[in-house]
């Protein structure tokens, strides 16, 4: 028994040792400090080529966008509505993004109140911020709070974007690289919830939608897919 017992704690004392150094490895490669540049109209400019790029004016007239994150949360976004219904294990709630106060939550199909429902469009509340961010983000690159700030980085022009109030998290930052038609290839982020600084997602597989506009089917961090699925428009 004995002999067991040190054989476990050596076990996970080696896998802790392993996932300390890789730890460690992720931090001294992934700590950039972030980029300044240029903001006002230069960097307006490159913004407005982006969302050109993207079919930005279709995506704003979009009726409803559905998707599924981490097979978890799964969401059904009116977007001309400013609502989004969040379903997750035996909890809906129709969360309006404008005014979250008004908001609705349910548990077996019953309306919740109190504490509970605080607590349910909490959750709703946050799990969309992020959760649609992996969606839509070069869609917000013009949003209310944000600053921009071009910046020159081997030859290219990126667009730096800092979101410096709303959603979950203000202050994260998003350096964007765009392919010779200004569409989205990936960022690198500089955000709260991650210790590892300028950590680079890729966008890739964009393909037309049914809003006429275009949308990523694929975002990855260090080759890991970010799990997104079922992602429909209907407009």
């Amino acid at each position: 028994m004995k002999k067991i017992f040190r054989f476990l704690l050596k076990s996970i004392l080696a896998i802790l040792a392993i996932v300390l150094i890789a730890v460690i490895t992720l931090k001294l490669i992934y700590n950039e400090d972030v980029p300044q540049g240029t903001s006002g109209k230069p960097a307006d400019d490159l913004a407005f080529k982006i969302l050109d790029a993207i079919d930005h004016k279709q995506f704003t007239e979009a009726r409803e966008i559905h998707w599924t994150f981490r097979g978890v949360n799964r969401y059904e976004w009116k977007v001309q509505q400013n609502l989004v219904d969040v379903y997750w294990d035996d909890y809906r709630v129709s969360y309006q993004t404008q005014y979250p106060k008004i908001s609705f939550a349910f548990k077996d199909g019953k309306r919740i109140e109190g504490q509970e429902k605080d607590n349910a469009i909490a959750y709703a509340a946050k799990n969309f911020n992020n959760d649609s961010f992996w969606v839509v983000a070069p869609h917000k690159i013009l949003d209310i709070g944000t600053t921009r700030q071009l910046i020159t980085e081997d030859g290219k022009e990126k667009l730096l974007v800092t979101y410096n109030s709303g959603g979950t998290t203000p202050g994260d930052a998003y350096l964007w690289e765009v392919d010779e038609n200004y569409r989205p290839t990936s960022f690198k982020m500089w955000v709260s919830i991650l210790p590892l600084d300028g950590l680079e997602a890729k966008w890739s597989d964009w393909e037309m939608t049914a809003g006429d506009f275009p949308l990523a089917q694929k975002r990855s961090i260090l080759g890991i897919t970010i799990p997104v699925t079922d992602l429909k428009v209907n407009p």
